[in-house]
């Protein structure tokens, strides 16, 4: 059976409060970010989860595998620490799957517009041909 939790967490961002619900069931980490506007209180934060908990836009993502590897050295794992640490990540995993949500919805956004405007010149295209074949096709 796999063990499933999940978490909630206010956060200021100015000028408004927002909310993260963090979700995760064996492998899989969901994860929803919900503006509130001004700062809500612990009864308006129940009612609204009681509410629309089941209707969040939940992002799905895959969990990394935790690997079992030998034991490193400790002037190893200092290394691998320094150097992790130099490394520029902003956010928590919740905020960084978030980001990664975003860039997949914009690319996909950018997919269908890119489509949709290539429907409307085709459409455009077949209205000029046939209003071309409709002045040659005679007197």
């Amino acid at each position: 059976m796999d063990k499933v939790s999940g978490s909630f967490t206010l956060l200021f961002e100015n000028p408004f409060w927002i909310g993260v619900f963090e979700s995760e069931s064996g492998k899989n980490y969901e994860v929803a970010k919900i503006v509130f506007g001004p700062e809500p209180t612990e009864v308006q934060l129940y009612e609204f989860i009681l509410k629309n908990y089941f209707s969040m836009p939940f992002g799905k993502t895959a969990l990394e595998k935790v690997s079992n590897q030998k034991e490193v050295s400790y002037k190893r794992m200092q290394r691998k620490i320094k150097k992790d640490q130099c490394k520029e990540t902003i956010g928590t995993k919740a905020q960084n799957t978030i980001k990664l949500q975003h860039e997949y919805h914009k690319t996909e956004k950018k997919k269908q517009e890119k489509l949709r405007k290539e429907q409307e010149k085709e459409l455009i295209f077949s209205l000029k041909q046939k209003k071309k074949k409709e002045k040659h096709k005679g007197h």
